[in-house]
């Protein structure tokens, strides 16, 4: 084995090892890593190779031996993205759906049946694969789900029509005002559902491009709601780039969205 390609083993041998994946048994269980396993060419079709095998570089595996993941390696001085088409095919014979593509530097993550690879800095553990496998996003139900000015309110306080105060239109400003309760404004709500109308036009991405002062973070967290409520997502990252907005944001987020979703801030001092 080359140089440069044993140091990338090495290096994705540790990865491997420090997300929790086993390459022997032991009293935490059966391996987890199966190396260089031979697969037929005819499971990869006519046209992949002259050989008349092939070998997937790492093979992983769930508690039962059941294949999970597929992780092609390459060289240092190669990028990870050329082996996709290959790492596919070797996916496919395995019927599974992941494939981590890794020179031991660079690392992408790829779902072969809903995107593209994504870079990653670290190795999913054997459970976050399992959970991904688990993770069914229904495009139908995002497109469905019924969004008002109340859409926020309705997590804040579900029960708000019934209370009197709000029933009194002379007491109903104040009953907002103390208790923090957020509408949304109606280009608020038509930007929702013009990621709806996207979404139901097969699109993934989505950019909202709003004013200073007019609620993008209140946006988000309908937004964010809206693909958490339906199971179109498992969590959701907020970036800011200033310290004084990942205190205003995460207070905002907590008032918002406190009794359906929780708030954690990962923030890095320099």
């Amino acid at each position: 084995m080359a140089e440069k390609e044993a140091k990338a083993r090495i290096k994705i041998n540790n990865l491997l090892e420090e997300a929790g994946w086993r390459f022997f048994d032991s009293d935490k269980g059966k391996a987890t890593i199966q190396l260089e396993s031979a697969i037929k060419m005819a499971d990869l079709g006519e046209d992949f190779e002259h050989s008349k095998n092939g070998f997937i570089d790492f093979l992983l595996v769930d508690e039962n031996q059941n294949p999970i993941l597929v992780l092609e390696a390459k060289k240092e001085s190669l990028n990870p993205l050329v082996g996709k088409e290959q790492a596919r095919n070797y996916a496919k014979s395995q019927k599974v759906k992941f494939i981590i593509l890794s020179n031991g530097t660079l690392h992408y993550l790829w779902n072969i049946e809903t995107g593209n690879p994504e870079q990653i800095q670290v190795f999913p553990s054997l459970e976050s694969i399992k959970q991904y496998y688990e993770f069914n996003p229904d495009p139908s139900k995002l497109v469905s789900e019924v969004v008002n000015d109340d859409y926020i309110v309705l997590t804040q306080l579900p029960t708000y029509k019934q209370i009197p105060e709000f029933k009194d239109e002379q007491k109903r400003n104040d009953l907002i005002f103390n208790l923090k309760l957020r509408f949304l404004r109606y280009y608020q709500v038509e930007a929702i559902k013009a990621v709806q109308q996207s979404v139901k036009e097969g699109k993934k991405r989505f950019l909202l491009e709003m004013a200073t002062g007019t609620g993008k973070t209140l946006t988000a967290a309908a937004l964010i709601k809206l693909f958490y409520r339906i199971g179109n997502a498992r969590r959701v990252l907020f970036l800011v780039d200033r310290l004084e907005l990942e205190v205003r944001a995460r207070k905002d987020f907590t008032n918002y969205l406190k009794n359906d979703i929780t708030t954690i801030v990962y923030s890095q001092q320099h």
